[in-house]
């Protein structure tokens, strides 16, 4: 006769008050809201800002540059190449005799170059390019809104693979206990141990940058302070009599390690999540200043603060993309101590 176990350590109204906790703190209630929208807004960019047209009317027929490539010679240009949509001759081929486009709110994308601009690059704030033009005469706005996707993309990656390792590992440790516990520890301090910006230094010099490299570099040693939470809470949990009653009745360890122990570990693994994700944003904004990073083409908030370090009088480049980065580690802070203070079981 098969006897089975289940047990609930953390209850609904459990999870239920501290969701009415975080409501409570409305700073960090509100920044979740703003940055969830502000992220969710990133992921449409293409959509409001790109230098191909989202519809387009011409001699009767529609047209979507948006989605498919066309060639100058369909808008009545002269060469078989992809129309530039931001050269006045074809603009002005889209906007007569009955013809019309309709542009996205700004007309550039990262990677765009305003090679009619009258000043100089880096341009200032202007008409055409609302926050200016880098060195080489992109957009800065787009680059910060595409920079911004990146950057959060990265960070959610890399912290979704580090937390899962690191609950992994720390499981393993703290259940378990003993010799695997002893010798974990050990291989976790040798492993700490290595300097770990040499070591981007040395594959950054032997392999080509790209932000696949970047997220595998990073995830070696992004797992390690999250395991020792979760080890902790194992070591504490293993012990307790709800543990010892579910193996006198032969429950296997794997269902106790996920099922029953790590909710009431998951506390410290929620709480550190915003404050993860924000170290993740600085340091891929890090390398890419030091340029470690992503490839020079690929938009990114530390390749934009580099510019500004090197052109000191285009305060422009800098200034907007510190307050790009400053308001979003604001955000993610805010967010993580109002989880922080949600999961305080010492609060009523």
């Amino acid at each position: 006769m098969s006897v089975s176990v289940t047990v609930t350590h953390r209850p609904r109204g459990a999870w239920a008050r501290a969701w009415h906790r975080f409501r409570g703190n409305k700073r960090g209630y509100y920044s979740l809201w703003v940055f969830s929208f502000l992220f969710g807004l990133s992921l449409f960019a293409e959509l409001y800002s790109n230098d191909k047209p989202l519809l387009v009317y011409y001699e009767g027929a529609y047209y979507t540059p948006l989605l498919y490539s066309y060639p100058e010679t369909t808008f009545g240009g002269d060469f078989t190449t992809e129309a530039n949509y931001l050269d006045p001759y074809i603009q002005e081929r889209l906007s007569s005799a009955g013809n019309w486009a309709l542009y996205p709110l700004n007309r550039y994308s990262y990677d765009s170059i305003n090679y009619f601009s009258d000043a100089p690059n880096p341009a200032p704030p202007s008409a055409q390019n609302l926050l200016g033009t880098d060195d080489r005469g992109r957009d800065v706005l787009a680059r910060l809104i595409y920079g911004f996707r990146l950057s959060v993309l990265f960070a959610l990656a890399l912290t979704a693979i580090g937390t899962c390792m690191g609950i992994v590992a720390g499981a393993l440790q703290g259940y378990f206990g003993g010799r695997l516990d002893l010798y974990a520890q050990r291989l976790i301090e040798l492993w700490g141990s290595m300097p770990e910006l040499y070591l981007l230094i040395i594959f950054a010099s032997m392999f080509n940058p790209s932000i696949l490299l970047l997220l595998v570099l990073l995830s070696l040693f992004g797992w390690m302070g999250l395991a020792d939470y979760v080890r902790a809470e194992f070591l504490k949990g293993r012990s307790l009599d709800y543990v010892r009653a579910a193996q006198a009745l032969g429950l296997s360890d794997r269902a106790i390690m996920f099922r029953h122990l790590l909710p009431n570990a998951m506390t410290p693994v929620i709480t550190f999540l915003p404050f993860r994700i924000s170290g993740s944003i600085l340091a891929l904004t890090s390398l890419d200043f030091l340029g470690l990073g992503v490839p020079p083409s690929t938009p990114s908030l530390g390749e934009l603060l580099a510019q500004g370090k090197e052109n000191i009088d285009a305060w422009w480049l800098s200034m907007t993309t510190f307050g790009v980065l400053v308001g979003t580690l604001l955000l993610l802070i805010f967010i993580g101590e109002a989880l922080r203070e949600a999961f305080d079981t010492r609060r009523g």
